[in-house]
């Protein structure tokens, strides 16, 4: 399975959306360089509030593009970044993704996915009404979490838009993802 680099974003304040970027940095163990996020233990806020010794599972948020069009599809306009990732992906089935797989990004970073974002409040703070487009049910009625997923960097190096990601499945068998 392969996929594209669509968009890079970045900040170094805690805000809920990232301005885009012409590149990004990857460092190994910590996240993107100079992002709030970046760092060996937690970092989101309400995290390092129930317990800062956490180690970091979410250095890297990615969001495959395609759920963009959905959005507008619901009458909602949303770009990349605006919902906090650092990478904007397409063609990439992020959400299928089993636990442990490696994403190559770019000529040299490794990805390893962790879990699911969680989306929180914070998207209707954004625009109202937006949360209830990113939580939906399956037919089971499972819960679906469709704001992207969250990585832990192996190998650092620069990503940019436009860069190839390849995927790499972990051995069997998978677990499936789950919040983080």
């Amino acid at each position: 399975m392969q996929g594209t680099v669509t968009a890079v974003s970045s900040d170094d304040d805690h805000a809920f959306s990232k301005p885009n970027r012409d590149r990004i940095t990857l460092l190994a163990g910590l996240g993107v360089e100079g992002d709030a996020h970046a760092g060996v233990r937690v970092q989101h806020r309400s995290r390092v509030a129930r317990d800062p010794s956490q180690p970091n599972l979410r250095q890297v948020h990615l969001i495959g593009e395609e759920l963009f069009a959905e959005l507008g599809a619901a009458g909602f306009a949303v770009s990349p970044g605006q919902l906090g990732e650092n990478v904007t992906t397409r063609g990439v089935d992020l959400l299928g993704l089993p636990v442990g797989t490696v994403l190559r990004l770019g000529p040299a970073a490794v990805l390893e996915v962790t879990g699911l974002r969680n989306p929180c409040r914070q998207i209707d703070d954004f625009q109202p009404g937006l949360l209830r487009q990113v939580v939906d049910r399956d037919a089971a009625g499972n819960l679906v979490r469709k704001t992207g997923v969250m990585s832990i960097v192996r190998v650092g190096g620069p990503v940019r838009p436009g860069d190839a990601i390849t995927v790499q499945l972990p051995a069997g068998p998978h677990r499936p993802l789950d919040r983080v």
